[in-house]
């Protein structure tokens, strides 16, 4: 088998990409974002929330799990995973919890907040994440729903983190700068 390099820009649009096919778009997200913020912050706004979402994206940590939960639900709808594993992600198994510790590793990267976040957003299933934790129709979401909250837990709790840096004071670099450690 002959191995490839893979460009990061590459697998950041492949992500972005897959989350556009199954219908979730970045404003989905930032609606939950929205959501979980508001009350925290009276400055906030929609495009506060949609740049929080795109710097999100920008993770590899979330690229990899968007692709790998996708891939898994896509193999489920045209049945060709392997039994036990097909029925088992295709009916949305309540005791299968691959899907949520997939994403709850991706919250990881965002500190407590988003961890405490994912799993408000993984039992309420605000926003989009309702439309997709259906189980009706010929879709399979059993990773998808989990992710999309994954990533407006991050989200979310980069928007906190960002807010208390403007409260204390720091500065539009420094704030940047965070920024910019964050995806390390």
């Amino acid at each position: 088998m002959s191995l490839k390099h893979i460009r990061s820009q590459e697998v950041e649009l492949a992500a972005r990409q897959r989350l556009e096919e199954r219908g979730v778009s970045v404003e989905d997200i930032a609606d939950i974002v929205y959501i979980m913020q508001g009350p925290y912050n009276d400055t906030l706004t929609m495009d506060d929330c949609v740049d929080s979402v795109e710097k999100v994206l920008e993770k590899r940590e979330i690229q990899h799990a968007i692709l790998v939960g996708i891939e898994l639900d896509v193999l489920a709808e045209k049945e060709q995973l392997s039994e036990p594993l097909q029925s088992l992600i295709a009916q949305d198994e309540g005791l299968f919890g691959v899907d949520e510790t997939i994403a709850l590793g991706a919250a990881l990267g965002y500190g407590s907040i988003a961890v405490t976040t994912y799993g408000h957003l993984d039992k309420q299933k605000v926003g989009v994440i309702q439309y997709l934790d259906t189980k009706s129709g010929e879709k399979c979401h059993t990773f998808l729903d989990d992710i999309v909250g994954s990533i407006a837990a991050n989200a979310s709790s980069r928007i906190a983190h960002r807010f208390r840096d403007k409260v204390d004071g720091l500065t539009k670099e420094a704030i940047e700068k965070r920024d910019e450690e964050d995806l390390m």
